[in-house]
């Protein structure tokens, strides 16, 4: 045994790892009824490659090919085993830099981010951030990736099971803009069973943070996940039914998956799919929409 193996391991990261702790939550989670319930009880059960996947941010650009779909996918610029490869690769003014194996870390470099903005520190972990091309440093950028590569996303079994499952490299895709030249709108589509019951847009990441959630009809639901909602609302997008058409061909081999797509002015993108929205906490307010999301998600007894 290393002096490192006989170190306690961070609650988090036993809760984590404990089979004590996976048998009472298998337990809890048993009758689930509500959507968040359901997310857990996927996280604790559905161990299939098919999500390790769709959690993988390059191994899914394959599954979006398979389906056909190949032409929805931003432009990689590297997919990296080794984060010293930033130091050398080719890149435009604009991309972004993502971990293979996490959700919700990035940096965005373009000229569009706010002046003064700079990197965050590589020891700060899962960071999100958005600087111009000149605050970028790449001996700086490469101890962020190579940070974010030597850490485990999920925890551990017991959490966000897929992840734990991938290989770390680091992904260098296009930086996508919308009509004003900014981030665009994260459309997030939840797909139980094949069909697309509810579509959540995000809207300024790096300003004033908007969410809001429709049905597939584009009707406003009074139903808030935190933030405000946009004002003026958004209106209904020219290309909501091909997007509805693109996210059920996705998700049409799984029980439940949500997928994210970006509407750009002149095409559609994909971004990513997610099994285990917020890791089985996705707040609802009001709880009803709980249990409503989660009455459209028929889990299975077992998952093959």
């Amino acid at each position: 045994m290393t002096a490192d193996d006989a170190r306690p391991l961070p609650r988090g990261r036993w809760r984590g790892r404990s089979r004590l702790v996976r048998l009472a939550r298998l337990w809890r989670t048993r009758r689930p009824r509500r959507f968040t319930e359901k997310v857990r009880y996927k996280m604790l059960r559905d161990h299939r490659e098919l999500l390790v996947t769709f959690a993988d941010k390059a191994a899914v650009r394959g599954h979006v090919v398979l389906h056909d779909l190949g032409h929805l996918l931003p432009q990689a610029y590297g997919v990296l085993d080794d984060a010293d490869g930033l130091l050398t690769l080719d890149l435009p003014e604009s991309y972004v830099v993502k971990p293979t194996h996490g959700s919700g870390a990035a940096i965005v470099v373009s000229p569009e981010a706010p002046e003064g903005a700079v990197l965050p520190r590589a020891e700060w972990g899962w960071v999100y951030a958005h600087v111009r091309p000149e605050a970028v440093d790449r001996t700086h950028l490469r101890d962020i990736a190579a940070r974010w590569s030597e850490q485990l996303y999920g925890r551990g079994p017991n959490e966000e099971w897929a992840y734990s499952r991938i290989r770390p490299r680091i992904i260098v895709e296009e930086r996508l803009a919308g009509a004003d030249g900014g981030i665009p709108d994260d459309c997030k589509l939840f797909v139980f069973h094949g069909r697309v019951r509810y579509v959540q847009v995000d809207s300024g990441r790096f300003g004033t943070r908007t969410q809001d959630f429709l049905d597939p009809d584009w009707q406003h639901l009074p139903l808030s996940g935190g933030p405000p909602w946009a004002d003026p609302p958004h209106p209904r997008p020219d290309r909501l039914a091909e997007m509805i058409a693109i996210a059920e061909r996705l998700g049409a081999d799984t029980d439940f998956v949500r997928v994210d797509l970006y509407l750009l002015p002149d095409r559609i993108v994909f971004g990513e799919l997610t099994s285990y929205p917020a890791g089985g906490h996705s707040p609802f307010e009001p709880e009803s929409f709980d249990l409503e999301f989660g009455s459209h998600w028929r889990v299975p007894r077992r998952y093959r």
